[in-house]
């Protein structure tokens, strides 16, 4: 059906395009940046403050951003925002050129800052603006789809070409990203909608009737905590794996970026296998065992000694994470009317990506304040276990309190 789908919509093919472009630069960021950042400093509370610099803006400004996307033409935000991208990471560029100037590790931080701050809004309105592109009964096709390529570009290809391109210069990743930007902003502009119509209440009126509808669904705010929890222990995992990879595991750049692959071919695996396996076990023993693959995921990554098992659990961790964004994200553009789309959705992510900043700081804190009594290993462990004990905890809630079919 997901190739039907390419074949017979003419403005998914492009929206499908241009995020294949841009996340295969995402990829690249994701190894490239934090190892520029250890190029810089040692330091793993610094560390962490370069990948909590960029999901603070989901704490800043998801909400607001929000009232913006319900009242601006979706496909012209994307547009501008992944120019704005664009200009940004050249500037990162520019930095890794000359990485020793007087406090490189702050300005990259504040760059990471501006670049988080242009993803909330890009992000928010790519999700947003699916609806408008498919049909309902397309959705869980094209956001398996989506979601599937968005991990192998950005996580199976990315990251490993990243890691081979670090080679030839550390500045040479986000050359190329700043130019699959560009091109993927001319593909969106190339989409055709209806006029968009623009709405007549105040920003701040706009802003409480989204907030109204979220407080007024139980099981939707429940379902955002749930995804604040869960996410704040995956950047805090995210922020300590590379030191896992390189002072632990002793990994290259390049090796690495092949044990990140691992995770892209779970997530792509989950993505694909996610419409199939909520048909078989239905949406609620679904969500169940992607909070098991986590625990299963995180454990097998903390105890880890070879770069292949991380790699394992790296795999199972994401495949259950795309099968839990499969399943949560279709269920959300179902449940929220269209014009409030944009609000609502923003302030679950709100919820659900705003703990990010808060996870990436405790994890480099963790480390840094463990260290010392228990050694540097056990100290990059710790909050990797501590994560897999903690999924436990919320499959229980889960199976309390989260009922979705």
């Amino acid at each position: 059906m997901a190739t039907a789908l390419l074949v017979r919509n003419r403005n998914y093919r492009y929206l499908f395009g241009a995020g294949a472009l841009t996340n295969l630069g995402d990829g690249f960021i994701v190894l490239a940046l934090p190892w520029l950042a250890t190029l810089m400093t040692n330091n793993a509370f610094l560390i962490g403050m370069v990948a909590a610099a960029g999901r603070l803006p989901w704490l800043l400004f998801a909400i607001p951003a929000g009232v913006l996307i319900d009242r601006t033409d979706r496909r012209i935000l994307i547009v501008r925002a992944d120019l704005l991208r664009a200009g940004i990471v050249i500037a990162i560029m520019m930095l890794a050129l000359n990485d020793q100037v007087q406090g490189a590790i702050w300005v990259l931080a504040g760059l990471a800052f501006l670049l988080g701050a242009a993803e909330v809004l890009r992000d928010n309105a790519a999700q947003t603006i699916l609806p408008s592109i498919v049909d309902p009964e397309d959705l869980e096709a094209a956001n398996g789809q989506l979601w599937s390529t968005e991990q192998l570009t950005g996580q199976f290809i990315g990251p490993p070409l990243a890691g081979v391109l670090i080679a030839a210069g550390i500045a040479v990743p986000f050359g190329l990203h700043a130019a699959f930007l560009v091109l993927g902003a001319g593909l969106v502009w190339l989409i055709t909608l209806p006029p968009h119509i623009k709405r007549e209440t105040g920003f701040r009126d706009a802003l409480l009737e989204g907030i109204r509808f979220m407080r007024g669904d139980a099981l939707l705010l429940r379902l955002a905590i749930v995804l604040g929890v869960v996410n704040f222990l995956g950047m805090a995992v995210m922020t300590v794996q590379v030191l896992l990879a390189q002072d632990v595991l002793g990994l290259s750049a390049a090796t690495y970026g092949l044990v990140l692959s691992a995770g892209a071919v779970g997530a792509i695996t989950g993505s694909l296998l996610a419409p199939r396996i909520t048909r078989i076990l239905g949406i609620q023993l679904s969500l169940y065992a992607s909070m098991v693959a986590w625990a299963i995921g995180y454990s097998a990554m903390g105890l880890s000694s070879h770069g292949a098992v991380m790699g394992a659990g790296l795999f199972v961790m994401m495949a259950g994470a795309m099968l839990w964004n499969v399943i949560t994200v279709s269920w959300r553009q179902r449940r929220i009317p269209q014009d409030l789309l944009g609000r609502v959705n923003s302030i679950y992510r709100f919820f659900g990506w705003g703990s990010m900043p808060l996870g990436a700081l405790g994890g480099g804190l963790i480390v840094t304040l463990l260290e010392d009594d228990l050694g540097r290993e056990l100290a990059i462990r710790t909050p990797i276990l501590i994560a897999a004990v903690s999924c436990v905890a919320l499959l229980i809630y889960a199976i309390c309190k989260l009922r979705l079919d």
